[in-house]
Order: C-alpha cells, then structure tokens, then sequence
C-alpha cells in the first residue's frame, strides 16, 4: 500500500497533516486527517483556583478566545450554583453573536473564497487572500471590514478583540456604554451588505458546481447542537441539546447539557491528538455526528428573524431538506451572520442592557459543573470538578473541531477517491486534487487551537510511500 501525505493542511487555523493511502491498483482506500499540535490545557489547568479558568482556557486559540471565555464561565456558574443577572446574559450573549460574525467573515471570505473566486486549479501563490485583493479588492475589503465588525463589538464589550478578561463566573466585569451601542448600530447596515454579496456568490458558484456539493463531504450523519426550548429554534449561547439524523428524525431531544456525557462518548487514535467523540448508543465509529453551522440549522425548526429564515427556507430547499454536505458550511455561515447582525440590534433594545447589576456573588456550592455554548465551529463542553476550596481536580474540554473528525476524515477519503481514480508513481499528482483534499477540512473551519498562521505561507509536502516506507515520489508547492 501506499501512502500519501499533505504535510501541513493550509489554509486552516493550526498545523495539521493529511494522509492517503492508495492500494497497489492506485485506488484510494482510506485518508487520515493528523492533527500533530499538543496543548495540554486540561492538565495544567489543575490546581488553579476555578475563576482563572475562563482566562486561562481563553488561550488555547487566538481565533476563538471568547468561546472559551464564555463557556468557561458558564461552568463557573455552575460552580457557583448560580445564574448570573438578566443583564449579564444579554450581554454574554452580544459577545457571541459578535464571536459568530468574526470567525465565520475569515473563514469564507479570508480562508475559503480564494478556491471559488480564483479557482481550485489556480496558482497556489496567489490564491490566498492576497491574491483575493488583486482580483477583487472591493469584496475583500467588504470581507475585511465585516470581520472587523464583529472584533468590535467584542472589544467595546471586553476592552479588546483578542482575549478579553471580562466574562467571569457568576456575570460580567463591564457593561456597555451608549456610544459603544450606537456605534454598533451604525455599522449594521454595512455588515448586513456585505453578508448579502456572500450569500449570493456562494449561491452562484454552488448553481454552477453542483459536483463539488455532490463529493465535498456528502454522505449521512448525526447532527448536534443547541436549541430554543421553548420552540426548539436556532440557538447560539443558552438551551437544549437535540440531535437528529440524516432524514431530520430527531435522535434525542430536550438534554440538558450537564448531562452531555450520558450521550458522548470520546474515542482515541493513536496517529492524532484530536480525540473523536461519537454518539453513545450507537457505539464508535457508527455513531459519527456532525456539530457546527451545518448541522445547526439541520436541528432547529426556525432561526426567529426574517432574512435569515427566509434564507433558511432556500437552504433546505436546495438541499432537499436535511443538509448533508459539507460543502453546504459556508452557506450556512453566512445564514448565521445574517441571523446575528438581526439578532444584534434586539439585543441592544432590551431594557435590561443597561441596568446596573452584572454579577451573582456567590462561594462554591457545587463540585461538579458543565458549560454548554455554541462557538462558531460547533457545540463546546467546558467540564470541570473542584476540591471545596474551589481549586480544579479535573478538565474535560469537547472541542467542536473534534466531534467533526470522524466526518472530517470520511469526507477527504470521498474527495481523494472521486478525483483519483488511479495513482501511480510515474503521474504527478495534479495540485488541484491536493487543494480540494484540503478545501474538504475547511469546509468544517477547524481550530486547531493556533493563534497563527491563518494567513501566513506555509509549504505543501506530498509524499508516496511504499510498503517498506521508503519515499517513492515527492511533490512540493
């Protein structure tokens, strides 16, 4: 058998590696998604009081520090056995749509549209951001600014864009001013263009490539995540876990999310330190879920504001009801900024915005404690145990990049086995073929607990193997 390897994946937050292994035919019979990074979080976090968790787990990425600072905080709550005051929530909840417009503006417009715009076959040195610039300044700006949007009202919140110290157990350290408000509101409208222009590019390529939306990750799963419980709408912060399936019967309903563990379970391979959680009763690997954009607009039966659900209904109506591409992410990305800039301005009308108490005192009244919220790649689990001194015994932290792996990986072998049909050491290996291996990974935007390298130039390394291991064939770019 041999093997070939993608070393690093570009274009994604973090360092990671991709290998194929291709039978004595040519024929590809599998490929592996490696996540070669170690962080460690939750053993050093061991030992620290618990109200420095939301700080310290804030670091394990730059991209999303307020995921961490937010569900870090709700497992603070729970320490505290509290729920922290009305107006604290809001603004919690502010923060996140913020966090949804930030991250989602870099991975379709910085990391993801240089494959549409410019072409999957394009020119590898230029079909990044920077060459976006040069083909179409107007909408990379547009892109830019969108992103810088939503950092924005993360700072007015926070104090700054990246790692704000600011959600804490039990609340909030600062509200917002009026002339942060009002600021915000003036850029609404700019942001919601600009949203707009990437739904319909987006919808014009996938009317011209039905194929990649057939090979780019299109096969049946579980999808998981958070909902109303009042209607079981689309929910981005607070409720209930539902999962559903591939037809949209729902698996599992109403969870509360202290009690993730009853229905998750998480797996380990030896050649990645992303573990692979799956849904218990149907055991590993068959109970392959998908959390994330994609699979939140699968399991709600309505977002709650006017364009993002009519955009909704043309997303179920193009995929035929349940979703089940991976390609279908960066639509529903850019359904969930439009959801968040609606979402915003109701937020900034609640009356409890501005009243004056931000935070529930309290001492430890529970040992045990989970946080539940909904980053922008998928569903977070911040699971903690304290000693009565509050001091953490233990960490468990269920990254949303991590329950997609099992499909993450199910989706590059479906991409190598369409556009290989046969590999030999004789062939180049087209660079096209590697980009769209590649683009398959960032259809599901992982974060891979990095703070750099999202635009930085990083070098491509294919290799054939053969069965003793010894390199056969070499392609660098």
């Amino acid at each position: 058998m041999r093997r070939v390897i993608i070393d690093p994946v570009t274009r994604i937050e973090g360092h990671a590696k991709i290998s194929i292994f291709v039978d004595e035919a040519g024929q590809v019979v599998d490929a592996r998604f490696h996540v070669t990074e170690f962080r460690g979080f939750e053993a050093f976090c061991r030992g620290r009081p618990f109200p420095e968790m939301p700080g310290l787990t804030a670091r394990v990425c730059g991209i999303c520090p307020v995921s961490h600072l937010l569900c870090s905080a709700k497992a603070g709550d729970g320490i505290l056995g509290v729920r922290p005051p009305p107006t604290a929530v809001v603004l919690r909840r502010l923060m996140n749509l913020a966090q949804l417009i930030q991250s989602h503006a870099l991975s379709f417009f910085h990391l993801s549209s240089p494959d549409f715009l410019l072409g999957f076959d394009s020119d590898p040195a230029s079909r990044n951001l920077f060459g976006m610039i040069r083909a179409n300044p107007e909408l990379a700006r547009a892109g830019i600014r969108l992103r810088q949007f939503g950092q924005r009202i993360i700072e007015h919140l926070g104090g700054r864009k990246v790692h704000p110290s600011w959600a804490v157990p039990g609340g909030v350290r600062s509200g917002l001013t009026p002339e942060a408000a009002a600021d915000i509101r003036e850029q609404l409208p700019e942001a919601q263009a600009t949203t707009l222009i990437g739904i319909d590019l987006i919808k014009s390529y996938m009317d011209r490539h039905p194929e990649d939306i057939a090979v780019f990750g299109q096969f049946p799963s579980l999808y998981l995540g958070l909902v109303r419980p009042e209607d079981h709408g689309w929910e981005h912060h607070d409720g209930v876990l539902r999962i559903v399936d591939s037809s949209g019967a729902v698996i599992a309903d109403d969870i509360n999310p202290v009690d993730y563990s009853r229905h998750i379970g998480e797996a380990v391979e030896a050649d990645s330190y992303l573990k692979s959680p799956f849904y218990k009763p149907l055991g590993y690997p068959a109970g392959m879920y998908r959390v994330g954009p994609l699979a939140r607009l699968n399991i709600c039966t309505g977002i709650g504001t006017e364009a993002a659900d009519r955009e909704l209904r043309e997303f179920r109506q193009r995929a035929g009801g349940i979703a089940n591409s991976a390609f279908l992410y960066h639509y529903a990305r850019l359904i969930e900024i439009l959801a968040a800039i609606e979402f915003i301005p109701r937020h900034l009308d609640d009356p409890q915005l501005t009243a004056d108490r931000l935070r529930a005192e309290a001492g430890v009244n529970q040992l045990d404690a989970v946080g539940c919220s909904e980053a922008p790649r998928g569903t977070l689990f911040h699971d903690y145990s304290v000693d009565p001194h509050g001091l953490i015994t233990r960490v468990n932290l269920i990254i949303a990049t991590g329950q997609n792996n099992l499909a993450m990986n199910r989706t590059i072998a479906q991409i190598a086995r369409h556009y290989i049909r046969e590999v030999r050491t004789s062939v180049a290996i087209p660079e096209g073929f590697l980009n769209r291996v590649e683009h398959g990974i960032r259809c599901y935007d992982p974060c891979l607990s990095c703070s750099t390298h999202a635009l930085g130039q990083m070098p491509l390394v294919v290799r054939f193997l053969g069965p003793d291991g010894e390199v056969i064939a070499e392609v660098r770019r």
